[in-house]
């Protein structure tokens, strides 16, 4: 996703990944292909590769990543269960997809994606829409990269996760963090020593726990909101969040 440590790759990750979490016209061409297996650490594709495929995740999680010139890695999204990748405006993939877990993933030809696309009138408003999606989620990330904090970037990732979740609550939520503490900080621009200090200072004030070796609880939402920078983007999805936050504090 679509959100990068270097964020000059943010328009090619924009239409590079389509998400969607229910079953859609998009999601349905992949219906009837097999199913593949990916261990954890093993390659989907490499970043240069000739793009011949599209890949739904079904189950697991992968990491997309570039490396930059001078040999560092640059996570530009994590994915799971129910995202498309391996669309392309180019003839080669844009970045490297790798397990983070056990994955499946269904393979879709590139043909035959374009081929559906171009003869579906149901299909291509969908595309659309779900590239639309992406562009405003790479102006997000261009501006937590280039204008948050070390804290403010640490809580907009989780809130990002909690929310990719349809049936999260805000109350005691609980959020998967499958990818490792190197991955966050890889992802956010941060070194791993920064990611592990604010998650420790985020305990340090309640507002998370750990909940499992992969997993925290957020405890208090509305504070997360506020040290995020997003008050206005959350302000309609938590009305009174100002108020919570104040209870929170008490």
């Amino acid at each position: 996703m679509l959100q990068t440590t270097n964020f000059h790759h943010a328009l090619e990750i924009a239409n590079a990944v389509l998400l969607g979490s229910e079953q859609s016209c998009l999601q349905a061409l992949f219906n009837k292909q097999p199913v593949e297996r990916l261990a954890a650490g093993e390659s989907l594709f490499f970043e240069g590769d000739a793009a011949k495929h599209l890949f739904e995740v079904v189950e697991g999680n992968l990491r997309i990543f570039r490396i930059i010139s001078d040999g560092r890695r640059v996570i530009t999204g994590f994915l799971q269960a129910g995202d498309i990748v391996g669309v392309s405006l180019k003839n080669h993939y844009l970045y490297s997809a790798e397990a983070i877990t056990d994955t499946r993933v269904r393979r879709l030809s590139r043909k035959a994606f374009e081929a559906e696309v171009g003869n579906s009138p149901a299909l291509r408003p969908e595309v659309f829409a779900r590239l639309r999606d992406e562009m405003a989620a790479a102006q997000n990330q261009m501006v937590l990269l280039s204008c948050k904090n070390a804290e403010e970037r640490v809580c907009s990732f989780l809130l990002k996760q909690l929310h990719r979740d349809p049936g999260h609550s805000r109350s005691n939520a609980i959020v998967e963090l499958p990818m490792t503490r190197l991955d966050i900080a890889d992802y956010l621009g941060l070194t791993i020593e920064t990611v592990s200090r604010m998650m420790t200072k985020l305990a340090n004030k309640g507002i998370l726990v750990s909940a499992g070796r992969h997993c925290v609880r957020i405890v208090k939402y509305g504070m997360l909101v506020q040290l995020s920078g997003d008050d206005d983007e959350y302000d309609g999805d938590e009305r009174g969040l100002l108020a919570y936050a104040g209870r929170q504090r008490q």
